[in-house]
């Protein structure tokens, strides 16, 4: 029993990108980053997409495909301990709407990056590593796989 909590969900990471205005925020944060990398007076703008991308993708990275549990106790005996939150988003069920939302965002992110880099060819072989860098984890042929032992524990 969760008492004193306002949800019913044994883990509420499960559910956090269906939460009401998530997507928003979440493209409202890019932008806003994307400003604000804009205002860095010496960078241009291929430049600044580029960092906005690699920004992006790093940060996706790390919060869906690194870290591991909850960050609050749950009832669920332990489950979600050896996780990520990819992996524990929608109890696992694969092709949901929140994790096509999170495969499509950086696959657009990236083809307005190569459109505003005018497809210069350093900035494509970097958004491209980084864009397959990003979408490789989320493959369902990759669920609950760890490469060479990373991130085992």
């Amino acid at each position: 029993m969760n008492v004193g909590t306002a949800h019913s969900e044994v883990n509420p990471n499960t559910q956090v990108m269906n939460s009401r205005g998530m997507w928003l925020s979440y493209i409202l944060g890019i932008g806003l980053l994307h400003i604000i990398l804009l205002s860095i007076p010496f960078a241009s703008v291929p430049v600044v997409w580029t960092l906005t991308n690699l920004i992006h993708n790093l940060c996706m990275y790390l919060l869906l495909h690194t870290v591991k549990g909850t960050p609050f106790e749950t009832p669920d005996q332990g489950k979600a301990r050896l996780l990520t939150h990819w992996e524990q988003m929608d109890y696992g069920v694969q092709f949901t709407a929140s994790r096509k939302f999170l495969t499509i965002t950086p696959i657009v992110l990236y083809i307005l990056t190569s459109f505003y880099t005018k497809y210069d060819r350093v900035h494509f072989v970097i958004n491209t590593v980084s864009l397959l860098t990003v979408l490789i984890p989320k493959m369902p042929q990759l669920h609950g796989v760890r490469i060479f032992g990373i991130n085992k524990y």
